[in-house]
């Protein structure tokens, strides 16, 4: 992992391989882009720079970076240029949370452009503890590479290995709440990139066992308590839904709980993840090409995993528990067909119309054995639909709820993370679609609208409080944003993305502030 400081050294004598400076975007047509934060920098570097986003085409456009070497009077052999689009906020004042998100995704860039340096410095404006915050998340998230399986010359791995130490330069590097800023920055940095090595790791060699074996390094040594159900006490507590979509693989399923439970915890937080650790479709069988991100369909585990390491690591003040829901669906002379009837943790039927409508089964259960302890808040997290794509795309996920506040509250967090959300409603005519004449209900029902079906079947399997109500309950899509096939953009990689990480440790930090 990539190490984080503040320095209170001047851009132009920091020692560092390369450094960053930010472009901001002409304001009107044919504008010229303008450096930015480089007051303290000589003249003749100024004019250099300025000479070289002429000669380069530079726009100053988001994310857009140009590297340009041999700058003289700088120390560093190598600056970055990275845009930060078009200027949205008063230089030197607060630093809300679009101006943040701009910093966190140049940043990213930029470090990710500068694989292959070893030690980077970042001279972006950063006035505020916040600003800190952003550039710092921004290198600890852009600053990732997966290379376990790579078999490259060692040099040429060497050429393409991500920063290792990032210093932010600030004036006041002493300040508390930019130091307490860099510390959470460094955490939520671990946290994703435990998501991401998680989700990128081939199915071959990550089992349901393998992910409970993932779950007690990150407890080891730490205040996390863990219990791991194995395929017999899933039996005797009647966890019918991941069993079923188990029993097709030789590899046993897992229902594995990871708590933080701090003395004079203020709330408890229910984090529920969708663990397929590979998803054939089972006997509904996925098209071939369908099959090639599948590794990716047990991110939502993944999710939730970090997110509760991360609360304990921060020290809140909130009881955080972790659901993994695990199996693996695979097509067997075991596995469910069509037709069967699985009986859910706490009784309701479900008949299995799709086999490859596996997760809210395996969702179900845990959500339901989660209620049981009747915590103050619930969130799912998982790669439930292909219609949460169709809807959405690739980088917005989708929130669905049985409490519009509570979902407010997620919405809200989101934002201050930098995770786009974007609200969906689950209308009570659906539910009909999911009636089923031999079981409770079905795992599947109309195809319109079947990112809110998802949904709907699992607001039914939602616990109340004392009282009688259900508990406030939050739904995340991640289907799209959770894996990118495409070319990487800002802090984010190809590969497992490591999305809701933050939102839910934002989140949690809201419920321990009451």
């Amino acid at each position: 992992m990539v190490t984080l400081n503040l320095s209170g050294k001047s851009a132009k004598s920091v020692a560092a391989d390369a450094l960053v400076l930010g472009v901001v975007a002409g304001a009107g047509a044919g504008a010229a882009p303008r450096l930015t934060g480089v007051d303290d920098l000589p003249r003749a570097a100024r004019t250099a720079l300025t000479d070289a986003l002429a000669a380069l085409g530079a726009r100053g456009r988001a994310e857009e970076v140009h590297l340009v070497p041999g700058v003289a009077g700088l120390a560093t052999p190598l600056v970055a240029l990275v845009g930060l689009g078009e200027e949205t906020a008063p230089a030197g004042g607060p630093t809300g949370p679009a101006a943040q998100e701009v910093l966190r995704r140049a940043v990213g860039a930029a470090v990710r452009a500068l694989a292959g340096r070893r030690r980077v410095a970042v001279a972006l404006p950063a006035p505020d503890a916040a600003a800190v915050a952003a550039v710092a998340e921004g290198a600890a998230l852009g600053a990732y590479a997966y290379t376990r399986y790579k078999t490259a010359d060692p040099a040429d791995l060497a050429g393409r290995a991500p920063v290792e130490d990032v210093s932010v330069l600030v004036g006041k590097p002493r300040d508390k709440a930019s130091r307490a800023a860099l510390e959470r920055a460094a955490v939520l940095g671990e946290a994703v990139a435990l998501t991401r090595d998680l989700v990128n790791t081939p199915p071959a060699d990550l089992a349901p066992e393998d992910v409970a074996q993932a779950a007690r390094r990150v407890v080891d040594g730490t205040s996390l308590r863990l219990r791991v159900l194995e395929e017999d006490e899933l039996v005797a507590g009647g966890y019918g839904g991941i069993l079923g979509v188990g029993q097709g693989s030789s590899r046993p399923p897992r229902l594995v709980v990871v708590e933080h439970s701090p003395r004079g915890a203020k709330a408890h937080l229910a984090l529920v993840g969708k663990g397929i650790t590979f998803d054939s479709g089972g006997l509904s069988l996925k098209p071939a090409g369908s099959m090639e991100t599948m590794k990716s369909d047990m991110t939502g585990a993944a999710t939730v995993l970090a997110a509760v390491a991360a609360a304990a690591r921060l020290g809140l003040p909130v009881r955080v528990t972790a659901w993994l829901a695990l199996a693996e669906n695979m097509p067997s002379g075991t596995a469910i067909r069509p037709s069967d009837v699985l009986t859910i943790r706490g009784g309701k039927t479900v008949e299995v119309l799709n086999t490859d409508a596996e997760g809210r089964l395996v969702l179900a259960d845990a959500l339901v054995a989660a209620g049981e302890e009747q915590p103050d808040r619930v969130v799912d997290v998982a790669t439930l639909t292909g219609a949460q794509v169709v809807a959405l795309g690739n980088r917005v996920s989708a929130v669905m709820g049985n409490d519009d506040a509570f979902r407010a509250d997620v919405l809200a967090a989101a934002e201050r993370a930098g995770e786009q959300l974007w609200p969906m409603p689950l209308p009570d005519e659906l539910r009909a679609s999911l009636d089923s004449p031999v079981a409770d209900l079905a795992n599947i029902g109309d195809r319109a609208g079947g990112m809110l079906v998802a949904g709907i079947f699992l607001r039914e399997f939602i616990g109340t409080d004392a009282a009688g109500r259900p508990l406030p309950w939050a739904h995340l899509d991640i289907a799209g944003p959770s894996f990118l096939t495409g070319e990487p953009h800002g802090y984010t990689p190809r590969g497992g993305t490591g999305v809701a990480v933050r939102t839910l440790v934002a989140l949690a930090e809201d419920l321990a502030a009451g």
